[in-house]
């Protein structure tokens, strides 16, 4: 057995998000050298149960094997009959973790450094597009480069998030975000703390928050806030026919999610 190999996978299965318990098992399929073979996965995020796939093979040439990609099957508990999945492939660079995965398919975005096809490194926003599939099933996954424009500290400035005031929560917060979770937050406002839930929207450049009971917050208050301004361009309308109206500023914000049960913070 190629020593050098076995730990090389020990440690890539490890710090790709699934822990050091299949360590016994990569060992016996190795041993038994056959050309491919397959590790089954059980984990739970919250209440959702994750199952996933490790799918390896070995070199056509040497005695090494390849972790080559794996499949992510998810079970949410409020849901049992319908099971979501993907496959995330294994590359050279920084691949996408179990837990990165599960953020995805859930719907987050997860900022990662990710390799070209020339070896460089270069910095990107993930979402999934579930309207867009390819033959084998998988949703495209859309990549928001540094380019685009979105700075997600410069984003949670414009809001009064206490965590920001202190450098190392602050510094907690943006790390848990870019890796795609839905991070509990305290808002100040009116001399009050209210805790709040956020996670990073990368592709309207701004950050979508949550109440306790997981209703949009600044969803709601933009429909306020166009009605208000679309009575306030009728008063204006009937007092001044020629003037035009305003262009609306709020078009651009995504449709509120529908109504899902308070997470698990991790």
């Amino acid at each position: 057995m190629n020593q050098k190999n076995l730990e090389y996978l020990k440690d890539q299965i490890k710090y790709t998000g699934f822990g050091e318990g299949l360590e016994e098992v990569l060992k016996q399929k190795i041993a038994k050298g056959q050309p491919e073979f397959k590790i089954p996965h059980l984990t739970h995020f919250g209440s959702n149960k994750v199952d996933s796939t490790l799918h390896f093979s070995k070199s056509k040439k040497t005695d090494m094997y390849f972790f080559n990609s794996y499949q992510v099957s998810v079970q949410k508990e409020n849901n049992p009959d319908e099971t979501m999945k993907q496959t995330f492939y294994i590359n050279k660079g920084n691949n996408i973790t179990l837990k990165e995965a599960y953020n995805l398919m859930e719907g987050r975005s997860v900022n990662k450094e990710l390799t070209n096809k020339e070896g460089q490194l270069y910095n990107s926003w993930l979402q999934m597009d579930f309207k867009q599939s390819d033959d084998n099933g998988n949703f495209k996954i859309q990549q928001y480069h540094q380019n685009y424009g979105y700075d997600l500290e410069a984003t949670l400035a414009k809001h009064p998030i206490k965590e920001l005031e202190n450098e190392t929560y602050k510094s907690n917060l943006v790390d848990s975000l870019k890796k795609g979770n839905l991070q509990s937050a305290t808002f100040q406002k009116e001399g009050l703390e209210q805790k709040q839930y956020i996670e990073a929207n990368p592709r309207f450049k701004t950050i979508n928050i949550y109440d306790s009971n997981m209703q949009r917050v600044d969803n709601r208050q933009s429909k306020t806030e166009k009605q208000s301004e679309a009575q306030s361009r009728s008063v204006k309308q009937e007092h001044k026919g020629q003037e035009q109206p305003i262009a609306d500023e709020a078009q651009d914000i995504p449709k509120a999610k529908k109504k899902r049960k308070r997470p698990t913070i991790t």
